[in-house]
Formats: structure tokens, C-alpha cells, sequence
């Protein structure tokens, strides 16, 4: 029933993609997954949190089965592995260290593993984790917290209800705290969440939605854009400024950029960040987003961080480094690059001011998985404090404040849909959270519980072998 409610818990917080005052579930989520600790064998407790993790992560991806066909039961496999570990390093914790100890263990190992399984190994996925499930919460403090800052306070309160006798649970005075808590989180906290206002740009960046578009499909989505600018439905003071850079998606060329593109930069003055192939010795690529002036020279690119698994996705990028525009300091990660902090966190450090994002997300891995990824540039853009345009090539692109405010979007399945968003610059750029210091120090401490277990478990069996044979 724990395992159960746990899972209905989760997808109330995740489904729909804006889930509101539901967000808060993602609690209870951690909740039961704790409470599971409490069987009675470690195999118990790992295959029962893998079940759940399954029942969890099956549903809310299955875009897996589109893209892998088969092969997605793996991969789903594989992520609720992590949720089985942390309900069998739980249960061994209450047993070895006692109920107050394992309680205060609890936050580390939930962080621990989350940010592995997020940052550290080869199938890196952060998506579906607890800090994400808020990406709407203005109130919540990423830029303080971070992502997995969050995450870390969700499972000390979680740890909390650990301590808790089942009979306390359920006393009169233990629900009325708990719903004068969710209360005050769903109705009260919003009213101190930043104002949603809208100060003057410091310049107009536009996108527009192609899907593996043609050259002249390209060209005339680009004239249409400029064509368009006075009657584009943004507000009254975004219409006396220029429209200073357009941005086309990931995988806009399957080569470098044409001299058609360049020529059109140079007769309209426009700035163009368009994504392509680079080619690099050998037969593979780098996937790069280019940068062309006002002049029709490219004076900037990025390749691509993080390809993604699995898929021929080019090379990793050799380096990364900030666009020096007119208008600031602005970092360019590609993709699924957003996804990772340990990939923004570098261009943060570098002084950016803004980050741009080009993006392909193939129409038929459908809405959901759109949906699922359109969270992670909300939540970056809150913990940096910088701005963020993602534009994805059949949706859904944003226009992301620094306070997390998406303050302008582009529908999924919105062929040709165009993207404008008035950009705010901080002038001293953004900054990292708390937890890109605390979630490394949490996979050190789980690691070291892990040892400690091993030399532990070692031994006991070489006191019973000892005990066995007096001689």
C-alpha cells in the first residue's frame, strides 16, 4: 500500500506537466519510499523500491518505448535501480545505526544518489527527480537551494515522518499540523513568490520552430520573422526596439552554415545562432551552434557538451566558452546540455549573463516528453538568476525570466511558431546555489556508508568464522 501510494504521489506532482498545488505530493512520494525502509530483509527493501521507481518512471517515459522500442525496459530498469538502492541503504541504516541516526543519514543518501544518477555516470539522466516536480513554484528557493538543495530539505522532512510512531501519524493533533502545513505551502507562500512583471529588454531575441526544415524553408521562416515584427504578439514597448537576434534550433543544417544564411544576416543586420554539423576529423561531427553577425561572419560557436547516449549525436565538445555579444556576456549550451549543471555551472562561472538554448525534440517522441523537458529551463533560470530562450524545434521553446517566470512560450507541435522574449541581463551575471557544493559532499558521504558497510559486513563474517573454530 506504501509502494502504491508513493506512486500515486509521484504522478500527481508530475502529471499534468503543470501540476500546480499537486507539486507538493512529490513529498509524500518521498515519504513512502522511506516508511518502505521498514521491512523486515534488505532484498525485501531493494526490490520493493525498484517496483515502485518502475511503477514511477515507466509511465512518465514513455517516449523510451518510441525511441528504443524494446530496449526502454532497460533503461526504465536501470532508473528505478536507484530508487531501490536508497530503500535498501535506508532499511540497512535503521538497522546498523538506529532510528534517530538513520533519520539524519537519510537527506545524504537521498542526495547522494540523486545527483549520481543525475551528474556522475555514463546514463546521467537528472529529469523526473524531486526538485523538478516544483518547476512551476515561483516560492520555492532554487536560486538559494539549487535543484538538489530541494531535494536534500524534501527528504529531511520526509526523514521526519520517520521518527514518527504510526500511531502519531494518525492522532488528531499530527493531521491537523500536517494540513495547516499544506495550507499555508499551496495558498500562502505563492503571495511572496516575485513579482511577475515585465521591465524593459535590454535587447529582443526571436525564434522560430523548424523541424529538419529545407534552405528555403529556412530563408522564408527568417523573412517572415522580420516581415512580422510589428504585429508579433509581445507587448506595446517590445515594438520600438529592433528585433536584434533570431535563433533557429538544433540540427536546423546538416552542415556548416551556407552562404545564403550568411547573406541574409548581412542585408537584413540581424544576428543569427542557428544549430549545425561542424565537421572534425574522420567521419563523425561535432553538433555546434554557430554564430553569425550582422556582417554575415561566423564570430562564435559552441559544440555541444553532453551528446546524448545512445544516439549519433556528434562529439563532446573539446571546451566551452561565452559569446562576448553586444548586448552582455551570453552562454550557449545545446539541448539536453541544459539538463546538466555540471554543464551550466561552467558558463556561470564564466560571467554569463543569459543562456541561450537551441533544441531538438522530435515531434514523435510526443507531447509528454516535451512537457517533461520544458521544466528543466524554468528551474536553471531560477537558481542562476540569468534569463533563459530555449528554442526547440516542434515545441514547446520558452522565454524564461531570471526569477524561473516563463514569460513567453511556443506550443508543441507548433510547426513555423515563432518565439519572441524581451531579455533582462543582471549586470554581474548569475550565481550557483548551495547545493553544488552540499549534493557533491552528499555522494561522498553516501560512498563512504557504502564502505563502511563492506568492512563492516567483512567483519562480522570473519568474527562468526573465528567464533566457529576456537583453536
Amino acid at each position: 500500500m506504501l509502494g502504491l501510494l508513493g506512486a500515486v504521489c509521484f504522478h500527481a506532482a508530475y502529471t499534468p506537466a503543470k501540476s500546480g498545488p499537486l507539486a507538493l505530493l512529490i513529498i509524500g512520494y518521498v515519504v513512502c519510499l522511506i516508511q518502505l525502509a521498514r521491512l523486515k530483509t534488505t532484498r525485501q527493501c531493494f526490490y520493493t523500491g525498484l517496483g515502485v521507481g518502475f511503477a514511477c518512471f515507466a509511465p512518465q517515459l514513455e517516449c523510451f518505448w518510441r525511441i528504443f522500442g524494446a530496449g526502454a525496459i532497460a533503461l526504465w530498469l536501470i532508473l528505478a535501480f536507484w530508487i531501490g538502492l536508497f530503500v535498501a541503504l535506508t532499511h540497512v541504516a535503521l538497522a546498523r545505526l538506529g532510528l534517530k541516526r538513520a533519520a539524519l543519514l537519510i537527506p545524504f543518501l537521498w542526495t547522494g544518489l540523486e545527483y549520481f544518477r543525475s551528474e556522475l555516470y555514463y546514463l546521467r539522466f537528472s529529469w523526473l527527480n524531486v526538485g523538478y516536480a516544483y518547476a512551476d513554484w515561483q516560492m520555492v528557493p532554487f536560486k538559494s537551494l539549487g535543484m538538489f538543495g530541494v531535494g536534500f530539505l524534501a527528504a529531511a522532512f520526509a526523514a521526519a515522518w520517520f521518527i514518527v510512531r504510526l500511531k502519531h501519524i494518525l492522532s488528531i493533533r499530527f493531521i491537523t499540523y500536517s494540513l495547516i502545513f499544506g495550507f499555508i505551502a499551496v495558498f500562502v507562500l505563492p503571495a511572496f513568490a516575485p513579482a511577475r512583471h515585465r521591465p524593459r529588454p535590454d535587447f529582443l531575441v526571436a525564434g522560430v520552430q523548424l523541424e529538419l526544415p529545407s534552405q528555403s524553408e529556412i530563408i522564408n521562416a527568417l523573412d517572415k520573422i522580420v516581415a512580422d515584427q510589428p504585429t508579433l504578439k509581445v507587448p506595446s514597448y517590445f515594438r520600438t526596439k529592433n528585433l536584434d537576434l533570431i535563433v533557429l534550433p538544433e540540427y536546423t543544417l546538416d552542415g556548416e552554415p551556407t552562404e545564403a544564411l550568411k547573406d541574409w544576416c548581412r542585408e537584413n543586420e540581424k544576428f543569427l545562432i542557428v544549430g549545425c554539423k561542424d565537421s572534425s576529423p574522420g567521419t563523425n561531427y561535432f553538433n555546434t551552434a554557430f554564430v553569425i553577425s550582422t556582417n554575415g561572419e561566423v564570430v562564435f560557436k559552441q559544440v555541444k557538451s553532453v551528446p546524448i547516449q545512445f544516439f549519433k549525436d556528434g562529439l563532446p565538445a573539446p571546451e566551452q566558452k561565452i559569446w562576448e555579444s553586444p548586448w552582455g556576456k551570453i552562454g550557449i549550451c545545446i539541448c539536453y546540455d541544459l539538463s546538466y549543471v555540471r554543464v551550466t555551472d561552467e558558463l556561470v562561472r564564466q560571467g554569463a549573463q543569459m543562456l541561450i538554448v537551441p533544441t531538438m525534440d522530435v515531434e514523435d517522441w510526443g507531447q509528454h516528453q516535451h512537457e517533461l523537458h520544458a521544466r528543466v529551463a524554468p528551474v536553471r533560470a531560477a537558481e542562476y538568476g540569468v534569463p533563459i530562450f530555449r528554442l526547440a524545434s516542434s515545441g514547446i521553446s520558452q522565454g524564461v525570466n531570471r526569477t524561473g517566470w516563463v514569460q513567453s512560450a511556443a506550443p508543441f507541435r507548433g510547426e513555423g511558431e515563432v518565439l519572441v522574449f524581451g531579455a533582462v541581463l543582471p549586470k554581474n551575471g548569475g550565481s550557483l546555489p548551495m547545493d553544488r557544493w552540499l549534493a557533491p559532499l552528499c555522494v561522498v558521504v553516501t560512498a563512504l556508508f557504502v564502505v563502511w558497510l563492506i568492512a563492516d559486513n567483512f567483519r562480522r563474517k570473519r568474527g562468526r568464522r573465528s567464533k566457529g573454530n576456537p583453536a
